[in-house]
Formats: C-alpha cells, sequence, structure tokens
C-alpha cells in the first residue's frame, strides 16, 4: 500500500462503531454492528473503525466479525499505547484484506498527567507502541489525543517520532471540541510544513462538535492540508457528536467549486444508512438536522413552494435524489401488493431478501389495515422498529388500557418473560404512566427512565406515532424505539425494548463473562 493519497481525493474514515456507539444508550448488538459496517462498506467508506477489541469480548468478536466480512473498506481497531491493546487489536483486525491498526496517547498536559508520564517518558512509549503496531501491520494510524490542546513544540516532536517508528497516517484530534476553523486549517498546514517526515503521511482530522463547529473544522482542516476526514453517520458520538458524515461528503460535493476535493462516497446511499443507524442507536434524527433531517427537502412558506413549483434550484442547492431520497411520496395501502412494496423500500434504500419482505409485508398490511394511506415515512418506521427479536427475553402479550376522565387511568398488561406469561393491572397519571407502571410491577428493576419522546411520522389522526425512552440503570444507559398508529401501544413497545437491552448489558457487565471490559470514554 502506499502512504500517500492524491492531492484531490479525501479518504473517509467511518468510526460510527466505535466513537458514535460511546454516545451513552447508543450500544449496538453484534447483529447491528454487522449490519451497519455492511452498509459503510457498500457506500464506499474507505476506512471503517470497527470498534476498540480490548474494550471487551463483544467488541473484539465484532471487530473480527467485520474485518472477515469486509469487501473493500479498510478496517481498523484501536489500541491504547501499551503493547496487550495492540496485540489484541491485531488479532481481531488481522482477518481482514485491508486491516489497520490504530494507536492513541494523550499528549496535551491535561491528558500527560493521566498516565502521570514526563514529556520523556511519553515520547519513548509513542516510540515503542507504533514501532510495535509496525512490526504487525502495514497500516499504523497514530493520534495524539487532544491535540488541539498540546504545547506546539511537543506535539511537533511527538508526531516526528511516530512517522519515524512506522506511522502511515496522523490523525490529529481535537478531542473536545475547542478550536475553531481558522486554527484548524493552521494547525494542520503548519505541521505539515513542519514535521520532518510528514509529506510521507496522510494527516487527518479528527473533530468534536461541541461548539458547533465540528464540520467546518474539518473541511478547514482538508483546505490545510488533511487528506483523511474521521466521522459520524448522523454525527453520532460523545457529548454534542462528532463530525457528521453526510455534512462533509455533501458539502464537497455541492460547493466543489470553492473545495476541489472529491471522496468516494456513494451519496444515494446516505439517507438509508442514517435512518438505520438512527433505529439501532436510538438516537432520532433532528428534524433540521443539515441532508438527513426530516425537514432538510420540507418547504412549508408560500415563497418558497412557489419558487421551487417554478424552479427547484430557487430554494434547493441539492436534489433528494442526490441522498437517497425519493422525489415522490406515493401513497401504499391496503391493496399494494408484495412486488409493489419490495419495490418501494428498494426506491427508499432497503434491499430484502425474500424471508425479510415476508416478515415486513405482514406487518404492512397490519398497518394498511389501521391507516389508509402510508406514505414513504411509515414504511421508513416500519423498516426501523420492526418485530421483537426472537431471543428478547420481554415481549408483550396483550395491552388494554381504560381511559376516563376522571381518576386514574388502568392499563391491563400481559408479559411474556422468559416464556412465561405474567399479567398485572395497574394506574397511573395517564394512559403511557398507568402502562409503564404495569411493565414495571411485572418486571421489577432499578433503572431510571432519563428521556421519553413522541413524534408523528406522518399527519393525520391516523399516523404512527414514533417513541423514543431512554433509561440508566447503575451507569448503564439504554434507549428503546417503536412506532404504532396507537402511541400508548408504541409507548409500552419501546420501553419494553429499552429493557430487553438493559438485560443485555447487565448479562455482558456481569463478573466473570467480560474481563476485559474498560471504561473507554472520550477517547480521541
Amino acid at each position: 500500500m502506499t502512504n500517500t493519497t492524491d492531492k484531490d481525493r479525501v479518504l473517509i474514515f467511518d468510526t460510527t462503531l466505535r466513537d458514535g456507539e460511546q454516545s451513552p444508550g447508543a450500544t449496538m448488538t453484534h447483529t447491528e454492528k454487522l449490519e451497519i459496517a455492511g452498509l459503510l462498506d457498500d457506500m464506499g467508506v474507505d476506512i471503517i473503525e470497527a470498534g476498540f477489541p480490548i474494550a471487551s469480548e463483544g467488541d473484539f468478536n465484532a471487530v473480527a466479525a467485520i474485518s472477515k466480512n469486509a469487501t473493500n473498506a479498510v478496517i481498523c481497531g484501536l489500541a491504547r499505547a501499551n503493547l496487550g491493546d495492540i496485540d489484541r487489536c491485531w488479532e481481531a483486525v488481522k482477518h481482514a484484506a485491508k486491516p489497520r491498526i490504530h494507536t492513541f496517547i494523550g499528549t496535551s498536559p491535561l491528558h500527560r498527567a493521566i498516565p502521570n508520564l514526563t514529556m520523556d517518558e511519553m515520547a519513548e512509549r509513542i516510540e515503542q507502541t507504533v514501532s510495535h503496531a509496525r512490526n504487525l501491520c502495514d497500516n499504523i494510524q497514530w493520534s495524539p489525543m487532544d491535540a488541539t490542546r498540546t504545547e506546539w513544540d511537543y506535539l511537533c516532536r511527538t508526531i516526528e517520532i511516530a512517522i519515524k517508528a512506522g506511522a502511515t497516517t496522523i490523525n490529529i484530534p481535537d478531542t473536545v471540541g475547542y478550536t475553531a476553523p481558522v486554527e484548524s486549517a493552521d494547525l494542520i498546514r503548519r505541521l505539515i510544513e513542519t514535521v520532518p517526515g510528514a509529506d510521507e503521511v496522510v494527516f487527518a482530522t479528527h473533530c468534536h462538535n461541541d461548539l458547533g463547529m465540528a464540520t467546518a473544522n474539518a473541511l478547514a482542516a482538508v483546505a490545510g492540508g488533511a487528506r483523511q476526514i474521521e466521522c459520524t453517520i448522523n454525527g453520532l458520538g460523545e457529548r454534542a457528536g462528532n463530525t457528521a458524515l453526510e455534512e462533509v461528503v455533501m458539502a464537497l460535493k455541492v460547493r466543489g467549486d470553492i473545495m476541489p476535493w472529491s471522496t468516494g462516497i456513494d451519496t444515494t446511499k446516505i439517507m438509508a444508512i442514517s435512518h438505520r443507524v438512527a433505529t439501532v442507536s436510538g438516537f432520532p434524527v433532528q428534524f433540521n438536522k443539515a441532508i438527513v433531517g426530516k425537514n432538510a427537502f420540507a418547504h412549508e412558506s408560500g415563497i418558497h413552494q412557489d419558487g421551487m413549483l417554478k424552479n427547484a434550484e430557487t430554494f434547493e442547492i441539492m436534489r433528494p435524489t442526490d441522498v437517497g431520497l425519493s422525489e415522490t411520496n406515493l401513497v401504499m395501502g391496503k391493496h399494494s401488493g408484495r412486488a409493489a412494496l419490495r419495490s418501494k423500500l428498494s426506491d427508499l434504500g432497503f434491499d430484502l431478501g425474500d424471508n425479510q419482505l415476508r416478515d415486513v409485508f405482514v406487518r404492512f398490511k397490519e398497518l394498511a389495515d389501521r391507516k389508509k394511506e402510508i406514505f414513504d415515512d411509515d414504511l421508513i418506521a416500519l423498516m426501523r422498529v420492526g418485530e421483537d427479536p426472537e431471543n428478547d427475553r420481554l415481549k408483550i402479550v396483550s395491552l388494554r388500557v381504560v381511559c376516563g376522565t376522571h381518576g386514574p387511568q388502568q392499563a391491563d398488561l400481559t408479559l411474556d418473560i422468559d416464556g412465561t406469561e405474567h399479567s398485572t393491572t395497574q394506574t397511573g397519571d395517564g394512559p403511557v404512566d398507568a402502562t409503564f407502571n404495569a411493565v414495571n410491577a411485572l418486571f421489577a428493576h432499578d433503572a431510571h427512565l432519563q428521556l421519553y419522546q413522541v413524534h408523528a411520522v406522518t399527519e393525520g389522526t391516523d399516523a404512527q406515532a414514533t417513541v423514543s425512552v431512554r433509561m440508566e440503570e447503575d451507569g448503564r444507559i439504554v434507549t428503546g424505539q417503536s412506532a404504532d398508529t396507537d402511541t400508548v401501544v408504541a409507548s409500552a413497545k419501546a420501553y419494553v425494548h429499552a429493557l430487553n437491552r438493559l438485560l443485555v448489558r447487565r448479562e455482558k457487565s456481569a463478573p466473570g463473562t467480560d474481563t476485559r471490559e474498560i471504561n473507554y470514554k472520550d477517547v480521541s
């Protein structure tokens, strides 16, 4: 492989499965990680950071499986600056056709204090660990964590050491989202001009969105000479999130006149993977989110609608089809057949096998019996929530809610818990509260409800409601999501979905089941 890339080509490094999954409550299952990795590979992502292999057995197994299944992308694993981490990382990624080890250490004064290393001791650690990684793999990425708050002379010194030790990519993380675009561009430019050997490696940028400038900082870094952008789908990530893949990719595509750099991303696949990541992470996309938000291509004001009818370019700088959004919101209904459903879902970016289509078609018909007209957003919601997996320990058998204008509301609930049905009747301050109380009565837990959100998928009184909940128990944060034309039913399903995820988290963190688990928050 070569250490440099064409000056007009920007590599897209997606870290949704590593940095994105660090968002509290965004933990994905093994199957979900493999699915997202496949979608990223298919859309043309150059490097997929599949996880942090030493963090847990689950992470290791997911990275190893993704490595074996990838067809195009470089598969990267993250490792701290110690030999055990790096060896474990290599064991996971070595199965890939194109493996990469990404090792890092915090170089700023604040981060140097964590391992309590002097500057010289840290420099020695960098040389030792990068050299060790390079002896295992010929594609090595090194990151000085909190680079934007590291002293200039020391940053240059550590980067030079990493290059001499064999690093092929130098990533410059703005770990706490502190920098601004003018600084981002200047920092990359000065490093390339100053550090010996810098012209022989690829410089990368990794930005966080704490001040709302992650996309701007990433694009500024490219202007300064960076040729790899680290990003996530929907900007998912720790705290305020990371640079959003869809934003930098479409910015480069739309504004090629002033940013003459290209990516290898098939942008027509953006909307489908955005929907899927929102589903498996439990983090809905805000309506006014750039590129992938529900309102990104919506026009309501009279002057906007008039302009759009005359010329779409009046108020749209890109076409909906550029990001995989159907230009027409064709209505389907109870008389629509399986072939029509497959075609429509394909237009929306969902390619289903026969068994998947059969299951979705059943749910589609059930929805069509309750909703006269089914729009694109209804189908997307249908694909998001699906049915409860067969291995879920909690399943809703039946729910009946009694509402009145006076007194508490009542919920009659039957849950299947580990194969046995249990029933109860509970009251509450409203139908949703009564339903949640009924779930809690049948399945005791100490989780606290942190978030409860309801969104209408489409217009009308028969619209589906998408419900998201977030729960926390002993530091474990989980999310659940579901959709139904009945808001109470959707709420119950979302609540039970979150509890099922909580049970999985409990099992993973039980003593003796995950001995390698570590706390890796706020990494790069």
